[in-house]
């Protein structure tokens, strides 16, 4: 009887599918396969964010609205009324918030993914699945809130009779750049994060710093021509600015800037997934 029990034992044991883990290997940074494999944990993880931002808040997803809305009060007053800065010909009110709602979806991805693994350094530890889903969905849970957002914007532009052309059907490719942007800088930052605390505390000032640098509460017109191609570099958001300035408001074209924009976006997007990769088999140790 005993030994009939040991052996059903036996074969259930083998019958059981065995998984082994390595340390990935060669030269491809994300497994695509793997990603899509655990495309449901994405999901598990993403609205996971969202529900944790407003759980417990008076005004649940208002504050999706208040904050371009009140920014952009704010910029209007000193920056269009006080200091005049030149707006292309648009009514400030609209021209700063067709560039505060990218920025903030922005701002939002890459202060949210940068801590996520030391957030969830009890999950990394215990179960395994690809690390790059934690990034992944904080860059994505603040969709959720431009959506919202850009309802309001819809209203900005029909009050100020700048009704939707067909420019718009742009808009996907250069938020779909933002992302891309968002999801590089987030896997370098959340990846130095695991082992040197302090990016917490460099984030906020370098989010801050970014805002000013970035033609938000000015147009790319204010920078000197042959500055322009360089800006671009040195800030690829520029490119995703003016991007969405022009599918939502007709303004001038990207030109150059845009494209040397695009050049930094693929090269943080490649090295961020790179070194992220070669850091991921010592988060669960470091973290």
């Amino acid at each position: 009887m005993m030994s009939d029990s040991v052996k059903n034992l036996n074969t259930a044991s083998a019958a059981a599918p065995v998984t082994i883990i390595r340390p990935p290997k060669g030269w491809i940074p994300i497994n695509l396969r793997e990603l899509w494999a655990y495309r449901e944990l994405l999901y598990f993880f993403t609205w996971r964010d969202i529900k944790v931002r407003y759980k417990q808040t008076v005004l649940g997803f208002a504050w999706a609205i208040l904050q371009p809305l009140l920014m952009m009060v704010v910029f209007t007053l000193f920056f269009g009324t006080l200091a005049r800065l030149p707006s292309e010909g648009i009514p400030y009110p609209l021209f700063s918030y067709a560039a505060l709602l990218p920025w903030t979806l922005f701002a939002e991805g890459i202060s949210r993914s940068s801590n996520i693994l030391v957030q969830d350094a009890n999950l990394l530890q215990k179960v395994y699945f690809p690390r790059l889903l934690l990034p992944l969905s904080s860059i994505l849970s603040p969709l959720v809130d431009f959506a919202i957002a850009f309802v309001v914007l819809l209203g900005l532009m029909l009050y100020f009779g700048y009704p939707p052309s067909v420019t718009m059907f742009w808009l996907p490719l250069f938020l779909l750049l933002e992302l891309a942007l968002a999801l590089g800088v987030g896997l370098w930052l959340s990846a130095i994060n695991v082992e040197y605390r302090d990016v917490r505390y460099v984030v906020p000032f370098l989010v801050q710093l970014w805002l000013f640098a970035s033609p938000v509460v000015y147009g790319t017109t204010f920078v000197p021509d042959r500055f322009r191609v360089a800006y671009g570099l040195i800030n690829p958001m520029v490119g995703i600015i003016d991007g969405f300035r022009w599918a939502i408001l007709g303004t001038a074209p990207p030109g150059l800037p845009c494209f040397a924009s695009v050049a930094i976006i693929i090269v943080v997007l490649i090295s961020g997934a790179f070194y992220f990769r070669r850091r991921e088999k010592a988060f669960a140790d470091v973290v």
